[in-house]
């Protein structure tokens, strides 16, 4: 946690920066959840390979007497009142409490914003690198044999999930199932949790913020879609977020600063128009010494007139 702290308060250079444009944050998000989602289904090809390293997690588990996932899942699977909403909550929290912190920090907390969205995005994508190097099935997709009830399917009559996902019904297909290693699920929850903690001004937000991805830990693995090293990777994957967000930040701001630098530089396209000369009224000719222009009045001699003005005079 201290790491953690450490990171992500530094991560921010320009504390006082203004806040970003919403458009702009909108056009983010409609361009990278797309690219993230298609990322996720094309790492969803290799089944027997997924079933494998399923496998291969539940007997390292084992080992290690790690394996919390079977008592979790019989206890939701014989127990509706615990069961259908935690079914509910695995359905819907991960893409309704995420979304709504960011906005929180756009509104609330706009200095740090850019940095905890950074973070998050960061994370994101190196938990979509997992799916892709480590394509795992969860254990509700192991053979029954294993001992693990879906759940989702078990209570898909309470919701708008179908059998095959927690996808609304007909849409299953438009889901990695095989996306297990690392748990986002867990690593959203973390984020949000951290967040919460660090800005909330009240103590029951705090509370509830350090709630949070204790609960979806216990719902990923008692709804059975999840390891309990899948929310260990998880955690991995938002802790290398947060080491990474600095030194991109900063590469972002140098980028940026660059460009600005190579704009200033090149000529303008719209040149200043030339300023004309100012017109002499002499033509360029000079007078002479007492000369006067045609009905010029005759100064009036005084006292302190010099000599060359008394000279003229003298000689009319």
């Amino acid at each position: 946690m201290g790491t953690l702290r450490m990171a992500y308060s530094t991560s921010e250079p320009h504390p006082r920066r203004p806040r970003p444009r919403w458009w702009a944050e909108l056009l983010m998000l409609a361009v990278v959840y797309p690219a993230y989602s298609a990322g996720r289904l094309l790492a969803g090809g290799d089944v027997p390979a997924a079933v494998d390293h399923g496998l291969a997690i539940l007997r390292m588990e084992k080992a290690l007497f790690l394996n919390a996932e079977h008592p979790l899942n019989r206890l939701f699977t014989s127990t509706p009142a615990l069961g259908i909403p935690a079914d509910f909550a695995y359905a819907s929290l991960h893409y309704l409490v995420t979304p709504l912190v960011l906005i929180w920090l756009f509104r609330r907390r706009p200095a740090r914003y850019r940095a905890a969205r950074t973070w998050l995005m960061l994370a994101t994508f190196l938990g979509l690198a997992g799916f892709v190097l480590l394509p795992t099935s969860p254990p509700r997709l192991l053979g029954a044999g294993n001992g693990f009830v879906d759940t989702m399917a078990q209570y898909s009559s309470y919701g708008w999930w179908g059998a095959d996902a927690s996808a609304p019904r007909g849409m299953g297909g438009l889901t990695n199932q095989y996306a297990a290693m690392p748990s986002l699920h867990v690593g959203w929850a973390l984020w949000c949790g951290l967040m919460l903690w660090r800005h909330a001004r009240t103590p029951l937000v705090k509370w509830l913020g350090a709630a949070y991805p204790v609960v979806i830990t216990l719902i990923v693995m008692g709804t059975a879609n999840h390891y309990f090293l899948d929310a260990v990777g998880g955690v991995v994957v938002i802790v290398a977020g947060a080491l990474l967000t600095r030194p991109a930040l900063r590469a972002v701001d140098g980028a940026t600063a660059a460009a600005a630098r190579f704009g200033a530089g090149r000529p303008s396209a719209v040149t200043a128009p030339r300023r004309r000369p100012s017109p002499i009224v002499s033509g360029g000719c000079e007078t002479s010494a007492g000369e006067r222009f045609p009905g010029q009045r005759t100064r009036t001699r005084t006292s302190s007139a010099s000599p060359a003005d008394d000279s003229p005079a003298a000689a009319r």
